[in-house]
């Protein structure tokens, strides 16, 4: 499924939640309500980026939720999964960060394989590349060999991003700018749910909208299946630009999993090697929906 288009994606809300609320419960340590469970799913692989554990636009429930939905025999851990940039500048660390880690540590040592891949924001892990950390295996990029045969090259993709590698005080500042619009993402959407409208997310908006941001996401696909054709494999996944997409490039099955800030997806592998992007908020949406019409069946079905 691409993730090329614009997606309008319904996130659940406490009817009497709002921003402020939020942010008093989770110093609180107090969860937000969970949505409904649906049935187990089982995936011969998982792959999740851009989580920024240690940042507020975190959707750490979101992941949670589909983590308890779904396991794997191989967990992807493909870059950013923590925001070392922020947690320098200033500390949180909501309760449901915690249960994020707790989550996959547990799956380590259940038997799933585990392989972390750092990303620019947890650039700090690279220290301990080709190390095993409690059961989870720290390495800068790998092939991945799905059910069919076919070699993917994992990688988080910030070396393709020349502002990252040759002006970092540039991709600092754009950090900031990006964090200031994930704070006005919570106000509008505070402002949108009032008035019945579902979820929107502003900073995508604005990235799919600019002609550079356009640009640059193109010009990072281009230049991460050229590498790619170069190391002779079927596929590349990735993550870095927040851009959940699958598409063709120079023969190239390029795929990137897309983040858990912005549009809570996740790419999966299915037992016979099939690849597929899940957009969880929408399948979440679909659950909740499901059980305002108190329909318990239909919300299992919904989760299918």
């Amino acid at each position: 499924m691409s993730g090329s288009q614009d997606r309008t994606v319904a996130v659940p809300w406490d009817d009497d939640e709002d921003p402020v609320a939020a942010a008093r419960q989770a110093a609180a340590g107090r969860k937000r309500r969970r949505p409904p469970r649906g049935p187990k799913r089982r995936y011969r692989s998982i792959f999740i980026s851009d989580v920024h554990l240690g940042t507020k636009g975190c959707r750490a429930d979101y992941l949670l939720d589909f983590m308890r939905h779904a396991e794997s025999d191989y967990l992807y851990l493909v870059g950013d999964i923590v925001d070392g940039w922020k947690l320098k500048k200033s500390w949180y660390w909501a309760p449901d960060h915690n249960d994020v880690v707790r989550k996959v540590l547990k799956r380590a040592s259940q038997g799933t394989q585990v392989i972390y891949i750092p990303g620019n924001h947890d650039e700090m892990l690279r220290d301990y590349v080709n190390h095993d950390l409690a059961g989870v295996k720290i390495l800068q990029d790998t092939i991945h060999e799905t059910a069919d045969g076919r070699r993917y090259w994992v990688l988080h993709g910030d070396e393709f991003d020349g502002v990252v590698m040759h002006a970092k005080w540039l991709a600092f500042v754009g950090d900031h700018a990006y964090r200031v619009l994930i704070g006005m993402n919570t106000w509008v959407n505070y402002v949108r749910r009032k008035l019945g409208y579902s979820y929107w997310s502003l900073s995508a908006y604005l990235k799919h909208k600019t002609k550079k941001a356009v640009e640059f996401m193109s010009n990072f696909e281009e230049s991460v299946a050229s590498e790619a054709v170069k190391r002779s494999v079927d596929g590349v996944i990735c993550g870095h630009i927040h851009h959940a997409e699958r598409r063709q490039i120079q023969g190239i099955d390029y795929i990137n999993d897309g983040d858990w800030v912005e549009s809570c997806t996740v790419l999966v592998e299915h037992d016979d090697g099939r690849m597929e992007i899940l957009f969880w908020a929408d399948d979440i949406a679909r659950r909740e929906a499901a059980a305002r019409s108190g329909d318990e069946a239909k919300a299992l079905e919904a989760a299918e």
